[in-house]
């Protein structure tokens, strides 16, 4: 049986690895979910950070199955994004962070003109193609509490009390200002704001 391998992509800013206990949470999860592994693994022992990557800001990609498969890194941009269109996918599951994501990537195709998708499943918003996001509402930061995927820079925005979740209906957006996306290689405190309005249907 060939099992689907998975990825996890941390965030490397002059030499240091971000967010590595939700991480290691995430990846240690998946890894019983998805092949009944109970050996934790410890991702700040398995990657070496080549001299080469060690100033700057790099995406570091782990892709694993029962094993690591490899480790690469590569410099990161962060895309520019200023509009979203809804795309409703009822049928899409992302509860893991796989390395197939055609689904996504099927949904990303169907943008036009904006920027990236918003995607919503039986009425309520996800997550982007590639980020889970916040609305603000005038007096907080609330994220849809059916993402796809739960990603650690969400995970940590929510432990910290920095976001709140909550269910969020397509109905729902204009209660909303603004919104922002948020992934393990964005900051959220300078990550661009998009507002509301920019989003299509």
């Amino acid at each position: 049986m060939n099992l689907p391998l998975c990825i996890e992509t941390i965030r490397l800013a002059d030499g240091q690895l971000s967010n590595l206990l939700y991480h290691n949470e995430r990846l240690n999860r998946t890894r019983l979910a998805c092949f009944d592994a109970t050996k934790e693994w410890d991702l700040n022992q398995l990657i070496d950070i080549p001299q080469e990557v060690a100033q700057g800001l790099y995406k570091c990609r782990v892709t694993y199955g029962r094993e690591i498969e490899k480790i690469e890194f590569e410099a990161y941009q962060p895309r520019v994004i200023k509009s979203l269109l809804l795309v409703v996918d009822d049928a899409i599951e992302y509860g893991f962070k796989f390395q197939n994501r055609v689904t996504l990537q099927q949904n990303f195709e169907k943008r036009g003109k904006a920027d990236d998708v918003l995607m919503v499943k039986e009425g309520l918003i996800t997550d982007t193609s590639y980020a889970n996001v916040v609305f603000w509402d005038g007096s907080q930061w609330v994220t849809p509490d059916r993402p796809l995927l739960k990603g650690t820079k969400r995970e940590k925005l929510l432990r910290e009390g920095v976001i709140v979740e909550q269910k969020i209906r397509v109905e729902d957006l204009p209660a909303f200002t603004h919104v922002r996306l948020v992934n393990a290689m964005l900051d959220f405190e300078s990550t661009p704001m998009i507002e509301v309005s920019q989003i299509s249907f």
